[in-house]
């Protein structure tokens, strides 16, 4: 499901961290990695100056990550970051998007010319996001939200193709309901029998993982932040879809660049990485 990994490359150590746990998975073994580094538009001789010094920095970056250079395409474009990352997606038909991000607000990552937000609210393809200030850790605890939306239910299909035959994450099924009162104790057995978890309980018990089960009421965007970060978890995947009808792929406004989705708060606020997982409907 996460076959082809696209890794824009920009020097951020948390990011690569998180390339390298990922790519150390069971299933991460047959995945084709390409690994991304833009260089800005310059003479011919600083074009390739900086072309060659891209290459050494991916050639570094791949000694770092300890893979062999055959499971790696090695790209370097020329170009802006922002629409280049877009591009090399779609020419390479990638599954997954991993790019480093400072965790901006809504409009001062427009402000800023923030490369991740811009990838994100136009791409229709999966996003991990790693912000700069947060500690990287191996994959012990991955939390899922879960809702009724397509979205959701293909955010679990993902996290379980991920950890197939990896067997030392444990699976926290998080469902938010905003009608549920945030105060009620609910009991393992109440939430396990949760009507929207009982169906993705039923999948990761085929799959052979553990798991547990949280159910709460309150704002769902703040409450699985709190949540992941009570519960120190590793890695948070939700589902993000695409937003934007197929006839307006094409034209970026500033009302979707600015975002105010579940999706845009919770790669903001997150204490961990955040996985998107984002399925194209038609």
């Amino acid at each position: 499901m996460l076959n082809k990994i696209l890794y824009a490359d920009s020097g951020a150590e948390n990011a690569q961290d998180m390339l390298k746990i990922l790519l150390e998975l069971p299933t991460a073994k047959s995945s084709q990695v390409s690994i991304l580094r833009v260089v800005s538009s310059k003479t011919s001789q600083e074009e390739s100056d900086a072309q060659e010094q891209a290459k050494s920095k991916i050639d570094n970056l791949i000694a770092k990550l300890g893979i062999d250079h055959s499971q790696v395409n090695i790209r370097v474009e020329e170009g802006e970051a922002k629409t280049t990352v877009l591009k090399v997606a779609q020419e390479i038909d990638a599954d997954l998007i991993i790019m480093g991000s400072r965790g901006l607000g809504k409009l001062q990552s427009i402000l800023s010319n923030s490369v991740s937000q811009y990838v994100f609210q136009l791409t229709d393809r999966s996003m991990l996001l790693v912000k700069d200030d947060i500690y990287i850790k191996k994959l012990k605890r991955v939390m899922i939200a879960i809702d009724k939306s397509p979205a959701a239910q293909y955010a679990l299909d993902v996290t379980l193709s991920l950890l197939q035959g990896y067997k030392d994450a444990e699976i926290f099924l998080t469902r938010v309901n905003p009608d549920l009162d945030p105060n009620l104790n609910l009991s393992k057995e109440d939430m396990e029998n949760n009507p929207i978890l009982a169906p993705a309980i039923a999948k990761v018990k085929r799959m052979g993982l553990d798991y547990r089960c949280l159910v709460t009421g309150g704002r769902p965007a703040q409450k699985i932040c709190s949540l992941a970060e009570a519960r120190n978890i590793d890695l948070l995947v939700l589902g993000s879809p695409e937003r934007r009808p197929s006839i307006a792929k094409n034209l970026p406004d500033i009302e979707r660049l600015l975002g105010s989705s579940l999706s845009d708060y919770i790669r903001i606020k997150a204490p961990c990485p955040v996985l998107l997982a984002r399925q194209e409907y038609d």
